[in-house]
C-alpha cells in the first residue's frame, strides 16, 4: 500500500524558554526575555505553523522584568506584541503550563527555537539534558535556532560523536559590547561570564557579532543564531525561509 503524503500538513515548531532562576551574581530573579518568545511566536503563527512552548523543567515561566512591557521601568513599553500575548488568556496560559522537554521527542518537530533572557546563563548553561535534546534535534536534520543569551548552550552542546555542535560553524550571540553596556546601565556586573569571550576561546568555530543592539542573524546550514533580543523575529524569519510555508 502506497503511503499518502499530506503536502498541506502544518510545520511544527517547539519554542524553548528558560525556567525561572536566581542570578548568582546579582541575586535578582531571572527568566526568559518576552520579545524573544512572542515575536518569533507571531512570525510562526503568521506562517501557519503549529507551535508548542516548552522549558527544561516544564511549568510556569517568568519573564525578565526589563522585557515586560508592563514593567514600571518602561524599558520594553514599546513591545506591543508581548503586551498582546500577555493580555490574551489563551496565549498567556501557554506560559503558565509549559511542556517539559523530558516529555517531548525532538524528532516530532520541524524546528526548535531556543529563547534567551538572563536565566539561560544560570539555568541552561550546564543543563546536559537540554544540550542533548538540542543535539538530537540537530542530528535528526531539524532546524535549530538559538538567540541572545540562549546561545550560551552552544558553548557546551555536543553531538553524538563528541564534537561541539558549533564545530566548523559560523554563529553569533550576545556581544561583549552589549554586556558592557548592560553592566554600565545598571551599575554592576550582571552575567557570570560573557558568551563572546567563551566562544572565541573555542577551537574550530567562527563566532561573529555586529553592531550593538541591532538585529543580526546568521544561518549556517540548519543552525540559525541571533545576536540579542532585537534578533528574535529575524531568526524566526530564517526558520520560515528554511522550512517554507
Amino acid at each position: 500500500m502506497t503511503a499518502v503524503i499530506d503536502i498541506h500538513k502544518s510545520k511544527k515548531i517547539l519554542i524553548i524558554a528558560a525556567n525561572p532562576g536566581t542570578s548568582s551574581i546579582t541575586g535578582w530573579p531571572i527568566g526568559f526575555w518576552w520579545g524573544e518568545l512572542t515575536h518569533p511566536y507571531w512570525t510562526f503563527s503568521e506562517a501557519g505553523y503549529d507551535i508548542d512552548i516548552a522549558s527544561p523543567k516544564g511549568g510556569a515561566l517568568v519573564g525578565d522584568s526589563y522585557s515586560d512591557p508592563e514593567d514600571e521601568s518602561g524599558y520594553s513599553a514599546h513591545d506591543l506584541i508581548s503586551l498582546g500575548f500577555k493580555k490574551s488568556p489563551a496565549h498567556a496560559g501557554l506560559l503558565s503550563q509549559s511542556k517539559a522537554i523530558a516529555d517531548l521527542d525532538p524528532a516530532a518537530y520541524d524546528a526548535i527555537f531556543v529563547c534567551g533572557g538572563q536565566s539561560p546563563m544560570v539555568t541552561m548553561i550546564d543543563d546536559t539534558a537540554l544540550h542533548s535534546f538540542v543535539a538530537q534535534a540537530y542530528e535528526a536534520g531539524k532546524v535549530v535556532a538559538v538567540v541572545c543569551h540562549g546561545t550560551c548552550i552552544l558553548l557546551k552542546t555536543r553531538l553524538s560523536n563528541g564534537d561541539l555542535l558549533v564545530k566548523g560553524k559560523t554563529w553569533t550571540g550576545f556581544a561583549n559590547s552589549e554586556e558592557k553596556f548592560a553592566d554600565n546601565f545598571v551599575g554592576k556586573k550582571i552575567q557570570p561570564f560573557w558568551i563572546e569571550d567563551q566562544a572565541k576561546a573555542l577551537p574550530d568555530t567562527n563566532f561573529i557579532v555586529q553592531s550593538m543592539f541591532k538585529s543580526f542573524v546568521v544561518r549556517d546550514g540548519n543552525l540559525i543564531t541571533g545576536q540579542q533580543q532585537y534578533s528574535g523575529a529575524a531568526a524566526a524569519d530564517l526558520v520560515v525561509d528554511a522550512l517554507g510555508r
